[in-house]
Order: structure tokens, then sequence, then C-alpha cells
């Protein structure tokens, strides 16, 4: 007979121990710890392996075809841009995001904008019937568009091997499963299984695979990481559910650049493209209020400009309040440093409270520039001039660094009518090199 044994496996990681702990030692998690019942076999152990996914003959390099110009378009063009000018077949695609976000939307929509593509799309969490009145609000009136009720990874695979779809859709990962494992779909043990069968199928069988895949309470996806290593392209769909705009973002992309933003609007009859996102996210700029700043910043190969508000107002307990929405609070306390140390503004004895605009998160450091100069507007209660936005680095010692893509940036700003640019560059005549020059520019 097989031996029983008793192993706990955390249920955020997928970290093995033989004893249960009340936090994992990979994570650092709480109370992840799940008991498990395994039998020890005396075979060579479960593969995972379907029929019909047989290995290849190795193959010499000049003898391989590649499939790079036979790419075809989603026909959603924030889409194809993140992807990389659209899908090469055989990749194997996960698509992440938190629940009513709109993957299943924009997944939907492919089948809208691509009437002749024939796409096999396996629902794990809707009826065929409630996707039938999502498409009919979309728009969607297809005859390639296959629904399939259906999450054991098998027959999934096998009805994809007869049909040989343009585009199989899986939604989603953790509800898949496989019946030679024990534990519960969305387990770690089945979705890296699964993840791994559906790997074999696009590589082997050259059928383009999109996953859907849940995330974490953190925001990154389930799976654990392990599922991103398995899949050509990661893409996050971002979005703050308090306003209509969505972010679709490629984490990672090995046909294409990384860090690709793509923008959308979500409305009644689905994710609607937005063309110059930078206006979306100034439009409500106004004039002649203290503490408000444009900054120009890059998301991938696009420059955006994003409104800064900074509120700098007298404290009234002994610790001062550092509140930061959409920017990092440790990078919000270093530029109150430099402020303070290099440029002589107080901040000790006020609270400072710092908001990006529309939800949008800044990351990038192109956008220290205009934070310093609207948490000093907001200081002094004077205006930044208008019609001026800033680009740069802040450094410590309060010098104005150069930054990447400066040309692409200083054009979308004049494009949508900044005449005035505050940003470094020894080959620009009216660039700064120091904070101060930068505030005192900008407060005129």
């Amino acid at each position: 007979m097989a031996k029983v044994k008793t192993q706990y496996e955390c249920s955020n990681c997928g970290y093995i121990s033989p004893k249960w702990n009340g936090s994992c030692p990979s994570c650092g998690e709480w109370n992840t710890f799940i008991e498990k019942t395994i039998s020890k076999k005396s075979g060579s152990g479960h593969k995972a392996k379907v029929e019909g996914l047989e290995s290849s003959a190795p193959k010499k390099l000049q003898d391989v075809e590649t499939s790079e110009k036979s790419r075809f378009k989603s026909n959603i063009s924030e889409l194809d841009r993140v992807l990389g000018g659209g899908f090469l077949p055989g990749s194997y695609v996960l698509i992440g995001g938190e629940p009513g976000v709109g993957k299943s939307t924009l997944t939907l929509q492919i089948a809208k904008a691509n009437p002749d593509l024939t796409i096999l799309y396996c629902a794990g969490e809707e009826s065929a019937g409630q996707i039938k009145q999502r498409a009919a609000r979309l728009g969607v009136e297809s005859d390639k568009l296959l629904i399939y009720n259906e999450t054991q990874v098998d027959s999934i695979i096998a009805e994809a091997q007869k049909m040989q779809p343009d585009l199989l859709i899986v939604d989603s990962i953790q509800t898949v499963y496989r019946t030679e494992l024990s534990s519960m779909p969305g387990s770690i043990q089945q979705v890296k299984e699964c993840a791994a069968l559906f790997q074999q199928l696009a590589k082997k069988k050259n059928i383009t695979t999109l996953v859907i895949g849940h995330v974490t309470k953190e925001g990154d996806i389930a799976g654990p990481r392990v599922l991103e290593h398995m899949v050509d392209t990661v893409l996050q769909f971002e979005g703050d559910k308090q306003y209509t705009y969505r972010l679709l973002r490629s984490l990672k992309n090995r046909f294409g650049a990384a860090q690709e933003v793509g923008v959308f609007e979500m409305k009644s009859d689905g994710l609607i493209e937005v063309s110059n996102p930078s206006e979306l996210f100034i439009s409500d700029k106004t004039a002649g209020i203290s503490g408000n700043a444009v900054v120009c910043t890059m998301e991938g190969t696009r420059p955006l400009l994003i409104e800064v508000q900074a509120l700098v107002t007298p404290s009234s307990y002994g610790s001062p309040q550092r509140t930061a929405n959409g920017f990092d609070r440790n990078r919000l306390a270093l530029l109150l440093a430099v402020l303070e140390k290099r440029v002589g503004k107080s901040f000790s004895n006020h609270d400072v409270y710092l908001n990006i605009a529309g939800g949008f998160k800044l990351n990038d450091p192109a956008g220290d520039l205009g934070v310093c100069c609207a948490l000093v507007s907001s200081l002094t209660d004077e205006p930044i001039t208008s019609q001026m936005a800033f680009i740069g680095e802040v450094g410590l010692g309060g010098e104005v660094r150069t930054v990447p893509h400066l040309e692409q940036r200083e054009k979308e700003a004049k494009k949508l009518g900044y005449k005035e640019l505050v940003m470094p560059g020894s080959k620009n005549k009216n660039g700064i090199r120091y904070l101060h020059e930068a505030i005192k520019k900008a407060l005129g």
C-alpha cells in the first residue's frame, strides 16, 4: 500500500512545511498553512502531460521557423500597443486584475473587433446565458465565438486540439482543475499544473492562449509568481473603482516593450479606448489655485501629462501628518527634507497632503520637480504660473537631474498647449540646474 503522510502548505505562496507554522517562513503571512494528506507513491510520480502534446525532436537553429511577421491584431489599438503590435501565434498571455475591473469585458470585445477570428471561450465563472447577456450589451455578434462551460483542464485541451481556434480564452485559471490532483481548484498545486498544461498547448500546437488570473489582496496575481514566469506576457488591469478609466499595463512581455500602458474608459457599452490620455488627467485643472502643478511622466513609451495637487496647512498636533495618494510616502519625506535643507522652506510644523489627480499613481522620478514646486506653492499660497509644466528628477543636493525621453516629454507638453517648460538639460538654454531656480521660476 502507498504510505500516507501529512504536510502543511501555505495557501499564499505554496511553501511546504512538515509541521504547522503560525507565520510562513517564505512570504511572512500569518495563519496561511493548510494541512494536506498525501500518498507516497512508488512510481515516478505524476507529470503535467496530456495525450496529444508529445515532445518534438531537437532542431537546428537555422531550421527553426519564426512567426513574428504573422502577428494578428486584436483591432483594439490600446491592447495591441501593450502586446507589442498584436497577438503572436502560439503566445501565452496572462491578464490579471481586481474583480470588476474589466478583464472579461476586454476579452469579449476582442471577439467584437474580430468577427472573423475563431475564439474558444472557456468559462468557469459564468454560465453561457450570462455571457450571452453581457455580449449583447457589448454588441458582440461574432458567429465564430464559441462558449465552452468546462473547468476540467483535460477536456479544455482536448476541445482546443480538435477545434484549433485562433485564440483560446480561459476565464479564469483559478477555476480550472485536473482530476489527477486531490487539491481543490484554485490551490497553488492546481494553478501550477493547469498553467503548465496550457503552456504546452500554446507552444506545441501553436494555439494563442489567453488566461485570466485573480489577484491577491496585495494586488499581485495569485498563483504565486511562478505563474508569471510560465507565460510570455503578463498584463495587469489597474483602475480605481471611484473612476471610470482603466490602465492596462504590461509587466512582462517577451515580444514587446515592458511597462507599456493602454488607457480605457469604462462605460455602459464596454471599454472605450482613450486616444489622448493626457487630456483625461488634466481636463479639470483649475488655474489660479496654489499647490497645483502639471508634470510629464512616461508610461512605457508613452508620455502622459498629469496633475499634482499639494495642500500644506499648519499642524494642530505635535506630530505633523504626511499623507500621499498615488505617490510614495517615503519619496515624499525625502523631497520634503531636500526642500528644508537646500531651499530653506520649513515643513516641520505643517501637515502635508499630496494627491495625484484622477487616481493615477506617479512612480516616475521625473515628477519630483513638479511635486516640489506644488509643495512650496501651497506653503506660500502662491499659484504656479499658468501654462507651465515640470520635468525633472530632484537629487539630494537640491540639483535637478536629467531624465530619459526628454524630447518626447517636451513634445507632448507643447502639443497640449504648455508653452513654458521647467526642465533640466545642458542642450536647453532655458534648462535649470538647481531646485531653488525652478521654484523661483514657477512662482514668478
